[in-house]
């Protein structure tokens, strides 16, 4: 079998949280060797975030930390001692791509600059993937993921018409700035791989965000007016939405589960196919409806014929029916349907590997399947400071006993 596409790779870690795990997640996904740098003087927020395996509290337990780091290597290191930083500086010039996401001039106070790197490096690859890029006014300013959906205009498009912005539900800028960060890498390493030269990489999170809904910023420019929110509906196509089922059958640690089905409708012929599939296939030509511009007109009305008909069924049999009759439609998933969808597991989507401290746990895999260069979830995330030993001895080339004299003058911890 082929070796995986960046086999051969290392990956010096150097980020936390989300955004940049996420960027190196994939790295490790297509084969990079990544080698997380952690401290135990200022764990990852993310070891501390639950779900904990079997309610139990600790830094190796969280399932968001062991999702986000599957197949790294962890190394504790005292960045705070002169000791501590040399040992990273061996790490990051021993690698081909240092990541990480602090914010301005972090790295360059660890001695972990770019400019310094190179001179010892010259075809290293850096990239800093902070909330707002290492130039500008905010180059300064700290920065989450949740912050970066306001501030990119997502709030903006999201809502109801005639109601306040709203959020998107999760921290969309941490995995999409993730996703471009690791795009940018791979666009780095073939441009070295021609070349033979490194570079540096400056991602503004807060950018990749926007980039990914410039119809607001477009529309603005365009027309000078501010897009109007319009909940679930569309511009182009009607009935467009959310529409409501029968709870789910079962109850949920005691609670009811309210269930809903998408439906997009793209054209009339589609529309006609839905007004029969619902049992009134008198609606199609019904003037109120035959056109996109009258389900526009009418589209309370429109909705409310639907919703009689789906709040009637499960969500799965409206998909199902709906389905078999042509018209795009699909639940609105609970994390249940998801984790025991048999599509997704028959695929392999979901990966199971023995962690040291909390066992066998499902997890997500990679999104993907190559054919000629696999790719995908060999190890489980490690606990902090797994892998120091190893690392400083079989890749930085320290022996046994500098180690433990490393580690009595507090570089390690």
């Amino acid at each position: 079998m082929a070796a995986p596409p960046l086999a051969g790779i290392r990956v010096a870690d150097f980020t936390w949280v989300w955004a940049g795990p996420y960027c190196t997640l994939q790295l490790g996904y297509m084969g990079a060797e990544v080698i997380r740098v952690e401290t135990r003087n200022r764990l990852c927020v993310t070891r501390h975030m639950t779900p904990m395996a079997d309610g139990k509290a600790g830094p190796n337990r969280s399932g968001y930390f062991n999702q986000y780091n599957q197949n790294k290597k962890s190394v504790s290191i005292n960045l705070q001692s002169a000791e501590g930083r040399a040992v990273a500086q061996r790490l990051a010039l021993a690698s081909d791509v240092v990541t990480n996401n602090f914010a301005a001039g972090v790295m360059e106070r660890l001695g972990l600059g770019y400019e310094e790197l190179r001179k010892a490096k010259p075809d290293i690859i850096m990239i800093t993937m902070s909330g707002f890029g290492e130039t500008g006014p905010l180059r300064e300013y700290v920065a989450y993921g949740p912050a970066q959906v306001p501030l990119s205009g997502l709030s903006a498009l999201t809502g109801y018409k005639g109601g306040p912005p709203l959020h998107a539900g999760f921290s969309y800028g941490d995995p999409n700035g993730g996703i471009h960060g690791a795009f940018a890498v791979l666009a780095a390493l073939y441009h070295r791989a021609r070349t033979g030269e490194g570079q540096y990489i400056d991602l503004s999170q807060w950018e990749t965000s926007v980039a990914m809904v410039a119809e607001g910023v477009v529309e603005y420019q365009m027309t000078g007016q501010e897009p109007e929110r319009m909940g679930n509906r569309d511009h182009w196509m009607a009935p467009h939405g959310l529409f409501r089922c029968k709870d789910m059958a079962e109850k949920i640690a005691g609670r009811s589960i309210d269930m809903w089905v998408s439906i997009a409708v793209a054209n009339d012929d589609q529309w006609r196919r839905l007004a029969a599939a619902i049992g009134h296939p008198q609606l199609a030509d019904d003037a109120r409806f035959a056109t996109l511009q009258a389900r526009k007109h009418n589209e309370d009305e429109l909705e409310a014929i639907i919703t009689q008909w789906t709040s009637q069924r499960f969500a799965r049999e409206a998909e199902q029916a709906l389905q078999r009759a042509g018209v795009p439609a699909a639940i609105a998933s609970t994390n249940k349907d998801l984790f025991e969808d048999p599509h997704l597991n028959q695929r392999g989507f979901f990966v199971e590997k023995e962690h040291p401290e909390v066992g066998v746990r499902k997890h997500l895999g990679p999104p993907w399947r190559m054919s000629r260069t696999p790719s995908g979830v060999e190890r489980a995330a490690p606990i902090l400071g797994q892998d120091t030993d190893d690392v400083l001895t079989t890749v930085l080339g320290y022996t046994a006993a500098e180690v433990a004299k490393l580690r009595e003058a507090g570089a390690l911890t």
